[in-house]
């Protein structure tokens, strides 16, 4: 009985300890909320799980050694922002101690109004609904107002370190709020399309909606456009089950260079577009009006409807918009 009673009551080494926690494969989040003068506050983390999906509840872990403890323990709402695979620079910052956390992600307030990472994997805005003391961290228990995802792959952590999560996304699988964000990418004579690895084609899809000069596709690649030359060309549904699509026209950059590509993207000319092997007939359609109406030069912008959806025609060449109203001041 001695010797069991000593097996029982051996310390924990905590740095074996937390070696051992460190095992278990987690996503990589950002928590944030406001002071109450309503500065933004956020910290990486990796402590975090579902509790309910009646009531929609979650949970998180603040350590007390952190230094935006007192904050999180004393709002009244917080977000909880998973990170994707691109955003490694990201968990860095909100792990430092910079002053400027906020300064290099686009952020925004939906719900509640703690500020959620618009380019996150995927966000949770919460209320705050209880506070648990739990030794060296207190555990948050939020209620989900509102939340945002995307068929991006995740960041993962293990062992104290980055890790690669592979196909995350199973087949079938579409996101079920939002919309898939396509693009009809130029150059030359080509048009840029993705395999879908059934021996099909897709439009190339991003993260996010607004392009500048570099656009991140889902599959981690990044391509140079022409800014000035990206417009809205399609929004449109294909099942009541399914995203949408929103699609975007672009330019690539530098076409007259050597442009190496992956071996799931490949340009056809646009006379020859593999219209047998698009998947589904909402596609089709819209790229049949994009060859008429570049081989017209005149592009216009689809909206769908249920009597079949209608076109805008676009005339005249674009220009900037700051000096459009200014010639139109004149």
């Amino acid at each position: 009985m001695a010797d069991e009673a000593t097996a029982q009551d051996a310390p924990i080494d905590p740095v074996a300890l937390r070696r051992a926690f460190g095992t278990f494969v987690t996503g990589v989040t950002i928590l944030t909320t406001c002071e109450a003068d309503g500065t933004p506050r956020g910290m990486t983390a990796n402590s975090f799980t579902s509790v309910s999906l009646d009531p929609p509840l979650l949970l998180v872990c603040v350590a007390k050694s952190a230094s935006s403890y007192a904050t999180f323990t004393a709002a009244n709402c917080f977000a909880v922002n998973i990170l994707h695979e691109g955003q490694v620079d990201v968990s860095a910052i909100f792990a430092s101690k910079s002053p400027d956390k906020f300064k290099s992600v686009n952020h925004d307030r939906v719900h509640t109004g703690a500020p959620v990472l618009t380019d996150s994997l995927t966000w949770f805005d919460c209320s705050l609904t209880s506070s648990v003391d739990a030794g060296d961290h207190a555990i948050l228990i939020g209620q989900v107002r509102a939340f945002g995802t995307s068929p991006t792959a995740p960041l993962g952590f293990c062992r104290g370190r980055y890790a690669s999560v592979k196909d995350p996304l199973p087949a079938g699988w579409l996101a079920s709020h939002g919309m898939i964000i396509g693009y009809l990418i130029e150059a030359g004579d080509g048009l840029l399309l993705c395999s879908d690895g059934k021996g099909g084609w897709v439009l190339p899809s991003a993260r996010r909606r607004k392009a500048d000069r570099e656009l991140m596709l889902d599959g981690g690649d990044a391509l140079r456009l022409v800014p000035e030359e990206t417009f809205l060309f399609s929004v449109f549904d294909v099942a009541d089950s399914d995203p949408g699509y929103l699609v975007y026209r672009a330019r690539l950059a530098g076409e007259g260079a050597q442009i190496s590509l992956p071996d799931t993207l490949r340009f056809f000319p646009v006379e020859d577009l593999p219209y047998d092997a698009i998947a589904t007939h909402e596609l089709r359609s819209m790229l049949r009006r994009y060859v008429q109406e570049r081989q017209a030069g005149r592009f216009g912008i689809y909206m769908d409807s249920d009597d079949g959806g209608r076109v805008a025609m676009i005339d005249g060449q674009a220009r900037a918009w700051l000096q459009a109203s200014q010639d139109q001041g004149q």
